[in-house]
């Protein structure tokens, strides 16, 4: 029998199978509640791995409703956030639970530092979610949970609606040169014996276009398309914001953000703002002489949608680097295998491809191996479609940790990204940054699955502060830069020659190109999600915001159609509002210990072999700070931040 849990869904029974389990756990709730005598292991642990058991059950739909989403998915999804919203808000607000939890914590001599990690978090947690309130508070911020959830679900599938429905065609042959190849095949169709092409907001072709595509008015069009999708979801944002603010002084803060940095690292707003300006500041110099660069090789004032076309003529020009050469070097499944090979001398971890039948045949899993030992299952959904999420993104599914009965559970976690999609004639060639982004994606699901922590609600990825979560994955992103990393799977794909060290070099001295800019976009983003939820803004003064925000950050100033919010998920359909900032915060930590493994010599680097014991092993069951600070015997050192992305001050 597989330690792994199939990826199974049934649509047409799934409401009721929720219900069915909902009132099941409300059951054993109520029965574990009547235990006289209370501990760790009859109490804590039971209700901890319902909540497991539950997300199992419920993780299958929400995936399949991201990576082949379809108009019963949306129904059966939307129809279900409200049970579980409203079961999960209970639970957060039982004051019977609360109370036997802070007695099991102060009486309880015996618990471990994982129990006690458990205890902590979960005691924060029901103060957090209002358990020692009133009852008609209580229900209030139910109400704004489940209308919360079902808000967000709607901006998400907002954005998805108008990324899916937008195509623009190009009948004109003089319209696509300059465009690889390999898009173009992407893009071409015959009509009436017409050959065209179709471009789309999807991230691949979108992309393609914006690059190389030479026909201003074409990218501005997109562009416009891109920045303007989704014009519903203003009135979604000034609901959410008000629903947070609301919420956040029921349970006592003074904004969401106060709320939010309750349970992260950063210890209060005054510390993430000065910790974003001062990055701003340290950046903006370096950042003007780039853009002021950008527009000699232009020979006019740049637009918004001018950027990424002549920035890679300028990369061309500078470095002598043309980012479509290196793609016959990046075949998605050579640089899969050579991820593999990467982190097998690395981490000793070997992965292991499995038959497994799964949602698309594009999808597979494999099976991770330490020391020989099954450890944990990897699933990889990698090609873009046009019934998908766009982006990427990483899933836990199963957690490993031992259950209430003593038996061990292995961990599972997916990986969802939106390469170019292969053909029978045309395999899927990824471009750099499709690697750096596969190497993210991969750190945060080693964080997940090489957990070696027994108590599941600190255990890989879970527990863990949401402004240190960015850690793993940054960590393992920087190694797609190192030339000894690159030539494990940078071979051509047809003649099998591994990449010249010219071509690396090349890569390596233009890692950095237009950094200082991309640092100003990403604290753009960070110092409005965080200033957005300092204070209740609603309508125009959202967008007010934004432009106050840009007159300090955006060298190029975006026109006055630009909606970005409207499409901002990470913060108005994920988990970063008031945290989008984690990013940079995390880099910190992530910059600081690649240096010290490069420094090492990389492979049988021991800073290596004590983050996997220390970092990844031990998930949430300390935190951050302390976990660092065993690693690196210091405080992190902010200015690897800056060495990490060439910004010198």
């Amino acid at each position: 029998m597989s330690k792994f849990l199939k990826f199974n869904v049934d649509l047409d029974s799934f409401i009721d199978e929720l219900n069915k389990r909902v009132e099941e756990n409300n059951k054993k709730i109520d029965e574990l509640l009547k235990i006289k005598e209370k501990t760790y292991s009859n109490f804590v642990k039971p209700l901890g791995m319902m909540d497991e058991y539950l997300e199992q059950f419920f993780t299958p739909l929400s995936h399949i409703n991201s990576v082949n989403n379809t108009e019963k998915t949306q129904e059966i999804y939307a129809d279900s956030l409200p049970i579980i919203t409203e079961y999960s808000t209970k639970l957060s607000q039982n004051l019977n639970i609360y109370k036997a939890y802070k007695e099991i914590y102060s009486n309880e001599k015996n618990l471990n530092q994982e129990q006690k990690k458990v205890l902590e978090l979960n005691i924060q947690n029901f103060e957090l979610s209002g358990a020692h309130l009133d009852e008609k508070t209580k229900e209030r911020l139910q109400e704004i949970n489940i209308r919360k959830s079902e808000l967000s679900n709607d901006f998400s599938q907002n954005v998805l609606d108008a990324t899916s429905a937008y195509e623009y065609i190009i009948t004109d042959e003089r319209d696509v040169e300059g465009i690889p190849q390999s898009d173009l095949l992407d893009a071409k169709f015959e009509e009436n014996g017409v050959t065209k092409y179709r471009f789309t907001l999807q991230m691949p072709s979108y992309i393609a276009y914006m690059t190389y595509g030479k026909n201003e008015k074409i990218r501005e069009e997109l562009y416009r398309a891109y920045v303007t999708r989704a014009p519903q979801n203003e009135q979604i944002i000034d609901e959410l914001l008000a629903l947070k603010n609301e919420m956040s002084r029921l349970l006592g803060f003074p904004s969401y953000a106060a709320y939010s940095l309750a349970s992260k690292m950063a210890k209060d707003e005054k510390s993430v703002i000065n910790f974003l300006e001062k990055l701003l500041i340290n950046s903006k110099e370096q950042a003007h002489a780039e853009i002021k660069e950008l527009q000699e090789m232009a020979h006019k004032p740049l637009c918004s949608f001018d950027t990424a076309y002549y920035s890679e003529l300028l990369k061309k020009e500078k470095y002598d680097i043309d980012e479509e050469l290196y793609r016959v070097y990046f075949e998605q499944m050579s640089v899969l295998n050579g991820m593999f090979d990467f982190l097998n001398k690395l981490f000793g971890i070997t992965f292991k491809k499995t038959d497994e039948k799964l949602w698309d045949e594009k999808a597979f899993s494999y099976d991770l191996y330490m020391e020989d030992k099954l450890k944990a299952r990897l699933y990889l959904d990698l090609e873009a479609r046009k019934s998908k999420q766009g982006g990427a993104w990483m899933n836990n599914f199963q957690t490993h940790c031992i259950d209430e009965k003593g038996n061990k559970q292995l961990a599972s976690a997916v990986i969802v990204c939106n390469f170019p999609p292969s053909s029978e004639n045309n395999p899927s060639l990824l471009r750099h940054d499709d690697v750096v982004t596969l190497f993210h994606e991969m750190g945060h699901a080693l964080h997940h699955m090489l957990s070696s922590v027994d108590e599941n609600e600190v255990s890989g990825v879970n527990g863990v502060e949401w402004d240190a979560v960015e850690f793993p994955s940054q960590f393992l992103e920087n190694f797609a830069y190192e030339p000894h990393v690159l030539k494990l799977f940078a071979t051509h794909y047809e003649t099998k020659e591994i990449i010249p060290d010219e071509m690396i070099e090349k890569l390596v001295r233009s890692k950095n190109f237009l950094s200082a800019s991309g640092m100003l976009r990403q604290l753009e983003f960070s110092i409005f999600d965080f200033k957005l939820h300092t204070e209740l803004y609603q309508g125009d003064e959202v967008q007010n915001l934004l432009d106050s925000i840009r007159e300090e950050s955006a060298l190029i100033k975006p026109p006055s159609y630009n909606k970005f919010q409207n499409g901002f998920s990470h913060i108005f359909a994920g988990g970063y509002a008031a945290g989008y900032y984690s990013y940079k915060w995390a880099e910190v930590l992530s910059a600081d210990a690649f240096f010290s493994v490069v420094d090492e010599g990389i492979f049988g680097s021991e800073i290596a072999k004590k983050y996997l014991n220390i970092v990844l092993s031990r998930g949430g069951s300390l935190s951050m700070e302390k976990l660092f600070k065993e690693l690196m015997g210091r405080e992190p050192n902010p200015n690897n931040l800056l060495r990490l992305n060439g910004i010198t001050i």
